[in-house]
């Protein structure tokens, strides 16, 4: 143990403790993982830590998200601290407990608890206050904090503002930990080393043997003498690179000649070509290898900069990029832009050769995608902007700084780059060192494009929690979307246009709040706000009668009224009519899927019929016990429930649905290749992409890969008539800082980020099937001789000129008059070879 006593003249100052307790001395909030938290004792008692813990609340959660049971005893006037055991080495040097547990970024809350009674605290549970807590320099991000006197914050619901009971110090500010106010910088040496004399020339050490043919430097904790020419400054990573040049390098391709210095200052007093020679501590932060604490450096002139090593996606082993870490390199080949979820928070962009694909979505479950999960990670690096900030006022990617119009798009490309190597957040990194070259190889559509339009276009379209308050413009925040009516009209915008866009004839919907069809439920807000930006007031959606399910979120249908009309009672399957299992349990488990919502449309023009069955199936991100969890083999968590769901829609539609063109849509949270959608087609129901040979697509990104959850399987009727089908990818490739939300943004951006367009409206792709449905021609074989001819056209003349009555199943033109035109319109389709083979 390494707990630290303080002198009794620091203890006496101190006021009573009220609480006779510990408390929460200090806190580090610093770059990377510098997390610390310093623990004080004013008591005159030792106390065991044997039952108390530190809990975070983690993005303004009421609920804790990591939890440190504490070991040791603190003596009395003495202090305890606990860091990240992935911090700096400074300060896991100075810390009595480490751990890997998840810890605080600057919005997340904190307690101190002893038998889970909460005795101190820093923020407040369930709020989350944006990036931290304060203002200035006494803010809970990139500072630290030090607490006044002996304070304690029991009441975790009441507003935090450190200031009241804290002092702020710069980002990473070590000097006190472990003394509690005390004298800074601890106690001084009685007879300190002289500063060092650095000679340039001289004998150094081989930054190869720094950085080692493994993981990590052989050399951790020893201080050295290093002398190599600076390759990169990063003043927003308070530090920059050296590279060693000539016969300085090793020529071992195993063993870097490039290694970082953290000068933990953005004043850092080089340049690019100048050669430096420094005396530093080897450091490993975060499995990164750097020098750290410089003691002495000196000014060696100017140096030619190494050659870039070229440097290829994928590797073969990750040993590769170890082996350049630190050192310039360049890829010849283009990259291929594959995330862009953390652009605006972080300034990074994940590249790949090519796009990776969600294993499942391409091969099966098991081996194969287990095998190409290893491949992807071989095959990528984050393009950062070598700056640690969060949310950064300015986005340098792409050329010109993001903003709503000028967007860099998963499958946008670049190239010509080169840049210096770096570890960190258990990625490899590239820090350019010139201007990375976008290219915009997937420019956004104005509409899903189509070959063809057919006559019926369905569409499936995830509204991302779509709930609209008490529907009078109040009730905000909701459980789930927008958190105020402003940020809820930004959604709006977004959702209606991108709905208009569609241009569909019915539109199945995923998360939209589950409040029933009065004029203040969100479906109808939706629709009232889909008339007005397409300026169609036929606009309809099918009424289930109320909340459907006990989600908070459903499925919804909603329609054109002068193209189609519902053909028959809208049906709804759920746990009550579900197909049963061998032990009499229902296949469709509504308590994980959202009921399903099926409904029969007749087209206007050709009486012609068409199913739709839109779905929302269980998440995989859901826990869904013992038996149904994740198992390895690619498909997540709740692959079981989603696929007895998909058996149940199959027997459901089997039932209902055999004699028209019938799709089963929706987000059905499994990839192309996963059991519930291999289990729909061995009922019939086939992935509309497969058939058209549009494969492999997507319509979701997650975690740089990309797939499609959202789909469109049809039966061999609606194939029949299939004329195309796309995926319009307005959503999962943008970055989703161009959302509607205005968290982590500054005013500027909140204005620069948004349009009220389409793209990022929500985090799925919409999905589009056009089909050019038959009229239904049985009517006209009015002599029934199974087949439609020139009799029939002679005796549908017979019958006007007698003034008979006809059904207006024969009013081809759809004028709701039955006439000579009609004779006409049908003399025409008799031309068409269908006309002769009735349906």
């Amino acid at each position: 143990m390494k707990i630290r006593a303080l002198s009794a003249t620091i203890a006496m100052l101190l006021a009573p403790a009220v609480h006779a307790d510990l408390f929460i001395s200090e806190y580090i909030e610093g770059s990377g993982n510098n997390k610390a938290l310093e623990l004080y004792n004013p008591t005159a008692e030792a106390i065991s830590l044997s039952g108390y813990a530190i809990k975070v609340y983690f993005n303004g959660s009421a609920n804790v998200g990591s939890t440190i049971n504490l070991a040791g005893t603190v003596q009395p006037g003495s202090t305890f601290v606990y860091a990240s055991s992935s911090a700096s080495a400074e300060l896991v040097a100075l810390a009595d407990q480490t751990s890997g547990n998840s810890l605080w970024n600057g919005d997340d809350a904190i307690t101190l608890t002893n038998n889970d009674v909460v005795i101190d605290s820093i923020g407040q549970l369930g709020t989350d206050p944006g990036s931290a807590w304060g203002s200035g320099d006494t803010t809970t991000a990139n500072d630290t904090l030090r607490r006044t006197a002996v304070l304690y914050d029991t009441n975790t619901s009441d507003s935090f503002d450190p200031s009241v009971q804290w002092q702020g110090f710069a980002q990473d500010d070590f000097t006190d930990i472990g003394l509690f106010n005390g004298e800074g910088n601890g106690p001084v040496d009685p007879e300190p080393d002289p500063d060092p004399v650095l000679t340039c020339g001289e004998p150094a050490t081989a930054i190869s043997v720094i950085q080692g043919a493994g993981d990590a430097s052989p050399l951790v904790g020893q201080i050295v003498q290093v002398e190599a020419v600076v390759t990169q400054t990063s003043p927003g990573l308070r530090g920059y690179n050296i590279q060693a040049v000539g016969v300085e390098q090793d020529n071992d391709t195993a063993t870097s000649e490039g290694v970082f210095v953290y000068a933990n200052s953005a004043d850092l007093g080089v340049s690019t070509g100048q050669r430096v020679r420094l005396q530093a501590t080897v450091a490993e932060f975060n499995g990164h290898t750097q020098l750290t604490n410089i003691t002495a450096s000196q000014d060696c002139g100017s140096s030619e900069l190494p050659s870039a090593t070229p440097l290829a996606l994928p590797v073969t082993t990750i040993a590769e990029m170890e082996a350049v870490e630190g050192m310039l390199v360049r890829f010849a080949q283009t990259l291929t832009v594959n995330d862009t979820y953390t652009l605006g928070r972080f300034g990074e962009l994940t590249l790949s050769n090519g796009r990776r694909y969600t294993p499942t979505q391409v091969v099966s479950p098991g081996a194969e995608a287990i095998a190409l999960a290893a491949a992807h990670e071989l095959n990528k690096i984050v393009l950062d902007d070598a700056n640690t900030s969060q949310n950064p006022a300015t986005v340098p990617y792409p050329v010109g700084g993001l903003a709503a119009t000028n967007s860099v798009r998963s499958g946008d490309t670049v190239i010509n780059l080169t840049g210096t190597v770096h570890y960190g957040f258990s990625q490899y990194r590239i820090m350019p060192t010139q201007t990375p070259d976008f290219i915009q190889s997937n420019p956004r559509t104005a509409a899903p494009e189509l070959s063809a339009a057919g006559n019926v276009k369905v569409a499936s379209f995830n509204v991302l929690n779509y709930f609209n308050g008490n529907g009078a413009g109040g009730g905000f925040p909701t459980a789930r979307g927008a958190d105020s009516a402003a940020e809820f009209e930004r959604q709006r915008a977004k959702i209606v246009s991108a709905l208009a866009a569609l241009d569909a004839s019915v539109i199945g919907l995923m998360e939209i709040e589950n409040d029933g069809y009065a004029a203040t439920s969100a479906i109808a807000d939706l629709v009232n706000g889909l008339r007005e930006a397409s300026g169609n007031n036929n606009w309809q959606f099918i009424n289930a009668g109320g909340p459907v399910g006990s989600d908070e979120i459903t499925v919804g249908l909603i329609y054109r009224s002068d193209l189609v009309t519902p053909a028959a009672e809208l049906m709804i399957l759920d746990s009550s009519n579900s197909a049963v299992d061998a032990q009499g349990v229902a296949l469709f488990d509504d308590n994980r899927n959202r009921p399903m919502l099926a409904q029969r449309f007749r087209e206007l023009e050709t009486d012609a019929e068409f199913a739709v069955m839109v779905n929302h199936l269980k998440s995989k991100g859901s826990a869904c016990g013992a038996g149904d969890s994740d198992n390895g083999d690619g498909q997540g968590n709740c692959n079981i429930s989603r696929s007895r769901a998909a058996e149940a829609i199959g027997t459901f539609a089997a039932q209902q649905f055999t004699d028209i063109p019938a799709l089963v849509i929706g987000d059905l949270n499994a990839y192309a290749k996963e059991d519930p959608i291999t289990t729909l087609a061995q009922a019939g129901y086939k992935n509309v992409f497969e058939v058209l040979g549009k494969v492999p697509s997507h319509g979701y990104v997650f975690s740089g890969l990309s797939g499609s959850l959202d789909h469109a399987l049809l039966n061999d009727k609606a194939i029949q008539y299939l004329v195309d089908a796309t995926k319009w990818n307005i959503n999962a490739d943008e970055p989703i800082a161009l959302d509607y939300n205005v968290e982590f943004k500054t005013p500027q951006q909140q204005l620069d980020y948004f349009a009220g367009d389409a793209y990022r409206s929500s985090d799925h792709d919409p999905v589009v099937v056009a089909l050019q449905l038959p009229a239904s021609y049985q009517a006209a074989d009015l002599d029934q001789n199974g087949a439609i001819d020139q009799r029939d056209i002679r005796l549908f003349q017979q019958i006007l000129r007698q003034g008979g009555a006809l059904s207006l199943s024969l009013d081809f033109n759809g004028d709701a008059v039955v006439d000579q035109r009609d004779v006409r319109a049908m003399t025409a389709l008799c031309d068409l070879p269908r006309c002769v083979s009735p349906q």
